[in-house]
Parts: structure tokens; sequence; C-alpha cells
């Protein structure tokens, strides 16, 4: 059980500063109020992890007092035992009914806190809120199958104990059935008195009464346990609601993410596709100018050959200008 905490206080620093990382790549929107809360929520978290800690403590004496009763043969000192351990395990009782209480205080907030805008179902604190939750009720659970195991194992130890007591007076070793039914009768010492007493052995009436301490002490922490596993049983229902919810909101994530790569894919190759489109565009305008070009050029050339005739008689009268008289000229270019 001490696993359980060991690395709980780094896991829960770890979740605090992703919320923290989470909500400055988001754009740093929460407020103050709501990192206050968060505060809030993880001091909250300290004291549950306290409370069940201190269960822990108190699960480990209860395993220590079992080992000390297995050397225990005086009615006095199995008295002063069985008194330790009940108050042991009534204290347990008070705690985890404490823990219970602080853990459906938790999904309360919870509940609230995904009423505040940017806080729904599937915002990073949300994710972290609800997972911390669920790792506690988690470790609940755990503590409870370690209870369990432990009930189970005294019950198994006092089942064994007076199975060897029959055994030393009868001289016969017992079946399962008689075992049970003197165990459940509450009948197992009476017929260890009667037997020892009819043979003549009432000077270690001691033992007898050790016996009986001893069956009052396992049949008082086995009441207490039953009713310690009714209260994990009440509270199971919130740990798995927890897990289910927490897989729904990975579920979305995991959704969103795979719709944001896809979109990211997408705009990819729609980049591309622009590119290649207007790459297309400029080849098709360069081999249009082209094409203009090659029909334009033979109307151009016929249109400028009169232009270069014309040129070439302006020469031409120039020249004679120079050389011959006016009237020359122009009875020439009459003529001609």
């Amino acid at each position: 059980m001490n696993d359980l905490f060991s690395n709980s206080f780094k896991r829960y620093q770890d979740l605090k500063r992703q919320a923290y990382m989470d909500d400055l790549e988001a754009g740093g929107s929460k407020s103050g109020n709501e990192t206050i809360d968060l505060d809030r929520f993880f001091q909250d978290v300290e004291n549950v992890k306290e409370d069940m800690k201190a269960v822990g403590n108190l699960y480990r004496r209860l395993q220590e007092s079992n080992e000390e009763s297995k050397t225990v043969h005086n009615a006095k000192t199995m008295k002063n035992l069985r008194s330790r351990m009940d108050s042991d395990v009534e204290q347990v009782l008070k705690k985890v009914k404490i823990i219970k209480g602080k853990l459906e205080a938790l999904e309360r907030s919870n509940v609230a806190h995904r009423k505040i805008q940017g806080c729904g179902p599937g915002s990073s604190a949300d994710r972290t809120r609800t997972s911390v939750v669920s790792g506690l009720g988690k470790k609940l659970k755990t503590m409870m199958d370690d209870f369990q195991g432990f009930r189970a194992k005294m019950t198994a130890e006092y089942k064994e104990t007076i199975e060897r007591r029959y055994f030393t007076i009868t001289g016969e070793k017992a079946n399962d059935e008689l075992i049970e039914n003197l165990i459940s009768s509450g009948e197992g010492e009476n017929f260890l008195q009667k037997a020892i007493q009819e043979q003549g052995r009432g000077q270690i009436m001691d033992t007898i009464s050790e016996i009986q301490e001893r069956h009052d002490a396992v049949k008082e922490i086995e009441k207490n346990l039953i009713e310690l596993h009714q209260i994990f049983l009440d509270m199971a229902a919130l740990v798995e609601a927890q897990g289910q919810q927490l897989n729904d909101i990975e579920s979305h994530v995991a959704h969103a993410s795979s719709f944001v790569r896809r979109g990211t894919d997408q705009l990819l190759e729609a980049r591309e596709y622009q590119k290649s489109s207007r790459k297309c565009t400029c080849i098709a305008i360069g081999l249009g100018i082209v094409a203009l070009i090659l029909i334009l050029y033979p109307l151009f050339g016929i249109v400028t050959k009169p232009n270069h005739i014309d040129m070439q008689l302006c020469l031409l009268y120039g020249l004679l200008v120079r050389t011959s008289p006016t009237r020359h000229i122009d009875a020439v270019l009459f003529t001609s």
C-alpha cells in the first residue's frame, strides 16, 4: 500500500503543471478565479491523500496486530490486543467515511466547474480534474481489496486455530463442515471448554478464555470490516462512473485529434493543389501569348509593307530635290 502513495504527489504536480501548460498553449484565457479554483481543487486532493495515507498506516497496524495474535496464549494479552485492533478498525471506518464525503464533494465541484466557460467536458482543466478524482478512486478500490484480503486471512487463520484446538482436545481431525458449524454457531469455545472439563483439565481455563477473546475479536473485526466493505461498495459506483467518464473524454479527445490531423493533411493537399493550379495557369497564359504572337505576326507583316514603300519614295523625293530643279521634279512626280 505504500507504493500507492510514494509517487502520487509528483504525479499530481505533473498533472497540475500540464493543466497550466495547456492553458498557456490555448492562449492563457483562464481568469484568475479559475486558477484559484484549480489550486483549491489540488489542495482538497492533497487532504484526501493524507486521509488515505492514514488509512494505510492503520492497515499496517492491523496486520502487525494480527501477526502478534498468532503467538498469544494468554487471555489478558489477547483482550488488550483485541481492544487495540477494534480501535484501529473503528478509526478506519471513520476515515473512510470522511474520504467518501470528500470524494463526493470533489465530484460535485467537477460538475460545477464544467459550467464555467472554457472548462466544459473535454477541456484541459476538466480532463485534469476528472483524471485526478479517478486516480483517487482507483487507490481507494485497491485499499478495499487489501482490507477484503485481510478479512479473509483473519477468518482462515481463526478456522485453523479452532481446528488445531479441536484436534488437541479430541485427538480427532475435524472436517470443514464441523469447523464451519462450530465457528458460525459460536459453539466452538463452549465445545472446547466442555471437552477440557470432561477430561479433568479445568486448570487450563485461561486457554479457554484466550480462545473466547480471540473469537470475540475475530467476530467484532469481521463485523466492522463488513461495514467498511459496504462503504467501499457505495463508492464503487462513483469510481466506475469517473473511469467511464474519463474514458469518454479521452475518446473524444482522440477523435478530435484525429479530425485535426485529417484537416491538416487536407490543408496541405489543398496548398499543393493550389500551387499546381497556379503553375498550370501560368503555363497556359504563356502558351496563349505565344500563340497570339504567332497569329498576329503575319498581319503585322502585311500592314508594314506599304509603309516601307512610302518610306522609299520619300527618300527618293529628297534625293531629287537636291539634284534637280523643282519643276522637273514635280513634273516627274506628277507623271509618275
